[in-house]
Order: C-alpha cells, then sequence, then structure tokens
C-alpha cells in the first residue's frame, strides 16, 4: 500500500438522528484513536464524509452513503470504523463497487455495539461477494491489533487463525445423529414448511435476507406478510384477551417496572398493547401455516407500537399464555414454542426452525433464540461472552424460568414508543451455538459447542452496565473457540443458541443438526471443540 495515498475512512450510521447524536462522541473517539495508530505506522488518513450540520458524522442513509462514495476514489485504500450499531444498506453499495482494499474495524467496547454493527456489515460483504479484511480493538494500540494493522498497511489484507473450524463430513456423526438428520430433513422437504416474514431487510441488515432459491432447497417457503396487518391485528385484539395474558405473567412471577411517564417509563398502556401483538402474531401465523415467523419492527412498526421484544420472548417459550385460534376451538402450538427470529433475521429463522425440530426429536428443550455477539472480557483466566438481545429471548432459558423475567422499559435512543424487554439472566448449563449466513449463493453453517455460566451478581451487574441493562443476557464461552477467532470467523450480528439437558445431550443435538444442515444442503463447518479445555 502507497504510504502518500491517504486511506480513505467512513462511518455507517443509524437511520435514527436521536441515536445517531447519542452515539457519536463515542464514534469520534474511536477515530482519534484510530486516527493515531494508523499515523505511528507512517499512512495518512483523512474522513471520507464531514460532520453533517445535524451534529454528528454518521452516513444516515443510503443515499447518503451513496453520495459519499461518489467522492472516494474507487482504488484508494478503505476503512469502514464502527463503534456503534449501523445500518450496512447506508454503505453496501459504495463497497461493492470499491475496487481498493477495504478493511472493517470496531473498537472493543459494550456501551454502543459496534462489535455488532461491524459483524453485521462483514456478513453482508461476504454476502455481496466483497472481499474485505476486518480488525478490532480496545484502545488501538495492543500488539495484536497493531500487527494486524501493519500487514493490512503492507500487504492490502490480513490473515486470521481460523483453525478452529473444518467442514463436515456424513462419517464424523453417529449412527444415530445421520439418522435423525436424514428423516427431519426428508420430512422437511416433503412436507415443507413456511417461513412468515413480516417486511424483509431490518435496518439493512442484507445477510440477514436468505435468497428464496437457496430456502426452497431446505424445504422451507416464504409467506411475506406485512407489519402493517399486524398492526391491524393487534388494534383487533379485545381487551380482555390482552389483559389475561398480562395476568397470565404476573400470575406466573414476571415483575413488570412500571410508572406514569410513557417518554421516560414502562406504562400499562404500552405492555397492554405488546400483549395484543402477542395474540395478534398468532392468529396471523396460524392464518397462514407458519412453523416460523419473524417481525421486523425497525423502521415502519416502531412509528406505531410498542417494541415486539414482550411478544417474542413468549412466543419462544413453550410455557406461556395460551391463545385460541379465531373460532375459539384451539389452543395454538399449544406446549410448544411458535420459533420468532428477531429482527426478521431469516437465517436465524431458518436456524431456529432447524433447532426446533431436532431438539423436539430428541426429547431436549426446544426454545432458541438469537443473541447479539455484543461484547466480552475474561473472567476468572477464561474469556466470557456477552450475548445479549433486545427480544426473543425464552424465559425458559433464565434462571428461575418466568419468576427470573423482568418488564423494563426499552431505552428511548432506540424504542421511542417504549415497551417491556423480556430482561434475564441466562442460566448456567451446556449450549449450542451455530449461525446460518449466505456464501457465494449458498447456505453455510457454523456451528460450536459451548455452555452458559454463572457469574457472580456484581459481574452480572457490571456487565448489563456497560452495555444495555434492560436486556435479557447470556454469560457465554465458546469451546475451543477463542475471542479472535470467532470475531474473525463469524459472519453475523447473530448467533443462535440452545440449550440440552447435559453435555452427551449437546453433543447429540449438535451432531444431529450438523446432519441435518448437511444432508439439506447447508454447507456446515464445525467449530472448536465439543468440551472446555482441560482446567
Amino acid at each position: 500500500m502507497n504510504d502518500s495515498t491517504p486511506i480513505q475512512l467512513i462511518s455507517s450510521g443509524d437511520l435514527r438522528l436521536v441515536t445517531n447524536l447519542t452515539c457519536w462522541p463515542v464514534q469520534h473517539d474511536m477515530e482519534t484513536k484510530l486516527t493515531a495508530a494508523i499515523a505511528a505506522e507512517g499512512f495518512a488518513i483523512e474522513r471520507a464524509h464531514p460532520v453533517t450540520n445535524e451534529g454528528h458524522g454518521f452516513i444516515k442513509s443510503q443515499k447518503h452513503g451513496m453520495e459519499v462514495f461518489k467522492k472516494i476514489d474507487p482504488n484508494a485504500p478503505l476503512i469502514v470504523a464502527e463503534a456503534v450499531w449501523q445500518f450496512s444498506h447506508h454503505v453496501l453499495a459504495g463497497l461493492t463497487t470499491h475496487r481498493g482494499p477495504i478493511l472493517t474495524v470496531a473498537n472493543w467496547s459494550g456501551q454502543w455495539p459496534g462489535l455488532v454493527g461491524m459483524l453485521n456489515i462483514n456478513g453482508s460483504l461476504t454476502k455481496a461477494g466483497v472481499t474485505y479484511s476486518t480488525l478490532w480493538s480496545k484502545n488501538f494500540d495492543d500488539l495484536f491489533f497493531k500487527t494486524k494493522l501493519r500487514q493490512w498497511l503492507t500487504e492490502a489484507t490480513i490473515t486470521h487463525d481460523l483453525s478452529h473450524t473444518r467442514p463436515f463430513a456424513q462419517n464424523d456423526a453417529t449412527q444415530s445423529a445421520r439418522d435423525i438428520g436424514q428423516k427431519l430433513a426428508q420430512s422437511l422437504k416433503t412436507d415443507k414448511a413456511i417461513m412468515g416474514v413480516f417486511d424483509e431487510g431490518c435496518m439493512g441488515m442484507f445477510n440477514a435476507i436468505i435468497p428464496d432459491h437457496a430456502l426452497h432447497a431446505c424445504g422451507v417457503f416464504k409467506e411475506r406478510l406485512s407489519q402493517s396487518a399486524l398492526f391491524h391485528e393487534t388494534n383487533q385484539v379485545p381487551d380482555p384477551e390482552a389483559q389475561a395474558v398480562r395476568d397470565w405473567l404476573e400470575r406466573e412471577g414476571m415483575t413488570f417496572h412500571t410508572g406514569s411517564d410513557p417518554e421516560s417509563q414502562l406504562t400499562d398502556g404500552q405492555i397492554h398493547l405488546q400483549c395484543k401483538m402477542y395474540i395478534a402474531a398468532m392468529r396471523l401465523a396460524d392464518d397462514f401455516g407458519c412453523d416460523t415467523i419473524g417481525i421486523q419492527y425497525q423502521q415502519g412498526l416502531n412509528d406505531l407500537l410498542p417494541a415486539s421484544d414482550l411478544a417474542e420472548g413468549m412466543l419462544n417459550n413453550s410455557h406461556r399464555p395460551p391463545v385460541t385460534s379465531r373460532d375459539g376451538s384451539r389452543i395454538l402450538h399449544q406446549g410448544q414454542p411458535l420459533p420468532h427470529f428477531n429482527e426478521v433475521d431469516e437465517c436465524a429463522g431458518l436456524d431456529a426452525l432447524l433447532t426446533h425440530r431436532v431438539h423436539n426429536a430428541l426429547g431436549q428443550p426446544p426454545e432458541n433464540t438469537l443473541h447479539d455477539i455484543r461484547w466480552g472480557e475474561e473472567y476468572n483466566d477464561q474469556f466470557v461472552w456477552v450475548f445479549l438481545i433486545s427480544g426473543a429471548a425464552p424465559p425458559a432459558h433464565f434462571a428461575g424460568g418466568w419468576k427470573g423475567a423482568h418488564g423494563y422499559r426499552q431505552p428511548y435512543v432506540y424504542f421511542p414508543n417504549g415497551g417491556s424487554s423480556v430482561h434475564g439472566i441466562s442460566k448456567p448449563g451446556e449450549i449450542i451455538w451455530s449461525r446460518i449466513y449466505v456464501q457465494d449463493e449458498q447456505l453455510h453453517m457454523d456451528i460450536g459447542r459451548g455452555a452458559a455460566l454463572e457469574l457472580p451478581e456484581e459481574e452480572t451487574r457490571r456487565r448489563l452496565e456497560a452495555t444495555t441493562k434492560e436486556w435479557p443476557i447470556m454469560h457465554a464461552v465458546t469451546y475451543g473457540v477463542t475471542r479472535d477467532q470467532l470475531m474473525a470467523k463469524h459472519q453475523a450480528n447473530h448467533i443462535q443458541i440452545a440449550y440440552a439437558q447435559d453435555a452427551q445431550s449437546a453433543d447429540e443435538c449438535f451432531w444431529s443438526k450438523a446432519s441435518l444442515a448437511h444432508t439439506l444442503g447447508i454447507k456446515v463447518n464445525l467449530c472448536g471443540s465439543l468440551s472446555p479445555p482441560p482446567q
């Protein structure tokens, strides 16, 4: 790379002005440190777009991004710097035609989800077939960062250690796992399944949209629904039915932390609308025969209703308020979740459907959810991730179940109409983690084993305060996969999580799910090991 050619720097932002203004100081601080690190290597860097007259320096829309890229030399080295959540489609159009080396960089912080934003860009670039390198750091002065940055500056690429992963072959699995995988795959391809999609492309997540041909090959077909239908249906639900849902939740032990100011506090009115949305989503799914559904919520529905998260958490739980069919003759999905994929991430939706079927076949807990890969730090000589998501986490994953579930007002910066979160601390136990993604127009799956840990209350509180304390949290370790290996390989902001009753059961779920995906034609990568390293 020519050290006389300035490196161009861009930063993709949110669509919401209040979010961009709130997050800008952290982004500015990150860029200052990154610029200094690059200058120390003898290279110049310049911002490709100025601070706007609104008071922030983010690219704020797809059209804005296209205008910015018109002024960037397509052969110049380019850094996409992210300290916050961002909408990938703001910059994707320009990145698809950029010819110079591209580096995505995030700060290692839980405050605003820059890691989450960068991983979404990475997954979107992979799906789009764009070559890029990626890097992350807390202060941009550690040896790992400086070494990798120097490699990009001199070689225009970065190599990461991916020795933790290898392709799956059917002979890897036990005969029983192969049998289950093949039986479930045959059922899907013969009987087929329907994925209900309440509007695609949430928050510009290009990586979250599965091309129809790839989904059809798995026996799954989209029912394209509209959030406007969900809004209408929500408003048709009778008040007594919604109140019955609220009463059920409180009888089971969920605690709502309410107040009277809808701008800053969770109100009874917000919860009431969320209970209506839950019933509405169940009935619409029944109308169309959906096996799994995803609600976009951002953008559109957030202007009309409180957050969808309370409904999502209920949908993903086996033990939840009963909802009857329109004629009152049936209880819908009785004793089972209706798998919901947060932010209408279709890759997570397909994963949720496969997980649901594998775990039911093996008599294991069917509840599963996506989480953001939000952040993490060392604790007692092992790296412990913070997996955290605004919604979808089922209380079956929490210590205490519904009794361990708390409803707090969703943060105004993301949810102007409020609504309850489903906050809880995930119980300790053996987990299977995975991610389906699109590469070379084909579906891939990374799958691994790990555990959710119980950390001291003080450490849990510290981690919540460092991220978003209203949201459900999981303290997770990934067996045989380091922090940097997961960051380098993972192709999404989201990671799918399911529990099993014990380590042996988790291994059975792992192999059966890998076999099912492989039989469906998904390219499966085994990540890490089945057990933690010896202490």
